[in-house]
């Protein structure tokens, strides 16, 4: 709802996760650590400063941050955005897997929020280039993609390379010539990210040639629908879309913060004059 809420938000994605996973890093630039860390004294226990690679980049793609955050681990990682909040710890067995992630994302292919069909086609426009795996998922008109709200695994190799490849799909320099709107991009986001990491995990899963032959991705929630209505027994809250403007839950998200992290607020507040 405002830019308070998006902080509240951030202090009680980190404090909620801390309380199960003491090994935190923030992945951000110089604007970023000075906000969360000295202004609003979130406590990680590493700060990378990886993002100031993309000081020149498009701001509208803002899935770039989190490409160039699963490439940059060195070892088995949790990802979290910083609209998730961790009541519980995960299972064992999904941080434990290769891949992981939030739950899949079914749809029928040309309608909706996810539309492959229209990245595609504006990249053909300008002759600009996609992934083999891009181009053998859509031509079998794949229809499911990953809710990366969580994210991550054990097989750092493959999330590297399958971020390496969508990264290259945003900046290589004759795809950036697509003449998309920034309201595209802002769509075009969740094919990058989302849509392109089930497309390798489908194409590599079953090319035998593949140094990632046989990979497969775990799931917390089998489907959205299960995310609905088991959500509170995983221990899981996930603000996605519309109730990030909800009236009610952003009065509870500040109750919350200013209960539990009363230190924190009190941060918030004075950074807000």
């Amino acid at each position: 709802m405002s830019e308070k809420h998006h902080l509240l938000s951030w202090i009680l994605s980190v404090g909620t996760a801390q309380q199960y996973y003491r090994d935190t890093l923030l992945v951000t630039d110089n604007i970023g650590a000075q906000l969360l860390v000295n202004d609003l004294g979130l406590g990680f226990r590493n700060v990378s400063l990886e993002l100031n690679k993309l000081e020149e980049a498009d701001p509208h793609w803002w899935t770039l941050g989190k490409l160039y955050t699963y490439m940059s681990q060195q070892q088995p990682f949790i990802h979290i955005d910083n609209d998730v909040f961790l009541w519980k710890r995960l299972p064992l067995e999904l941080s434990r897997s290769p891949v992981f992630a939030q739950n899949p994302e079914r749809f029928t292919f040309g309608e909706g929020a996810y539309r492959p069909d229209l990245w595609e086609e504006a990249v053909r426009a300008v002759d600009g280039e996609l992934p083999s795996e891009w181009t053998w998922y859509t031509h079998r008109r794949g229809s499911e993609a990953v809710c990366c709200g969580i994210v991550g695994g054990c097989d750092n190799e493959f999330m590297a390379y399958y971020a390496d490849r969508a990264i290259h799909m945003v900046q290589n320099a004759q795809n950036k010539r697509a003449l998309v709107t920034s309201t595209e991009k802002l769509g075009f986001n969740i094919l990058v990210e989302q849509y392109f990491l089930s497309a390798c995990v489908n194409y590599h899963r079953l090319c035998p040639q593949s140094p990632f032959f046989g990979i497969d991705i775990k799931y917390l929630f089998a489907t959205e629908e299960e995310m609905t209505i088991n959500a509170e027994r995983a221990g899981y809250t996930h603000l996605i879309a519309g109730s990030k403007r909800n009236v009610g839950i952003a009065e509870r998200l500040e109750r919350r913060v200013r209960q539990d992290y009363p230190d924190e607020y009190q941060k918030l507040t004075r950074y807000l004059g």
